[in-house]
């Protein structure tokens, strides 16, 4: 047997390990979980991910997710799949029991000025604070400089560019509040201020 004929079958031999290796976790996935993931998803563990980045105990971190920078996460925290936590313009804190949704983006910083000027200007930076207990909506935005207050909702594809008070409704392309919440033990109710249009039920 040539060399080159050698090498061909030690690399279909380990394609076909690796394809048996990776169906025997999708199997076990789909068994445990009822779930059917990308691969790297079968290899990496979420809570290790998140104890390598030092959140909070009990947080986890989905491989997909992008982290730069200066990023501090509490416990209990869930941060979905394809996000990207920005803290390489500042600070990013996100608090204890927040769920991060899939898609979101949060940044601590932004090129435009740089870019209009033909790098005259600098990059403009700030830090970005998300309290305790808070869901941000898939596919959320989240710029520089702001700062969310606990027990809030953030609405799926919001773009979050100013404060958000503690226990806000928030929705809308700037974001603005349309609601309150009020928290009783496990109770829960969302008020909005037009009472026609809500958002969750």
């Amino acid at each position: 047997m040539t060399e080159k004929k050698q090498k061909r079958n030690n690399e279909e031999d380990l394609a076909l390990k690796f394809s048996l290796f990776y169906k025997e976790l999708r199997k076990k996935k789909k068994s445990e979980w009822d779930r059917v993931l990308p691969f790297n998803e079968y290899i990496v563990d979420r809570w290790e991910k998140a104890k390598f980045v030092k959140t909070g105990k009990n947080s986890s971190i989905y491989d997909s997710s992008y982290i730069y920078g200066d990023v501090v996460i509490g416990k209990n925290t869930w941060v979905g799949p394809f996000t990207l936590l920005d803290g390489s313009g500042g600070k990013l804190s996100i608090g204890d029991y927040c769920s991060i949704s899939s898609g979101v983006q949060i940044y601590t910083h932004d090129s435009v000025k740089w870019a209009i000027t033909g790098g005259k200007a600098s990059y403009e930076k700030d830090s970005v604070k998300i309290g305790n207990c808070c869901y941000v909506g898939p596919h959320s935005i989240i710029l520089k400089g702001t700062k969310i207050g606990k027990h809030s909702i953030i609405g799926a594809h919001a773009f979050v560019n100013s404060d958000i008070p503690s226990n806000s409704i928030v929705f809308g392309i700037p974001a603005k509040v349309v609601g309150k919440i009020k928290i009783n033990g496990s109770k829960v109710v969302l008020k909005y201020f037009e009472k026609k249009k809500k958002y969750f039920k």
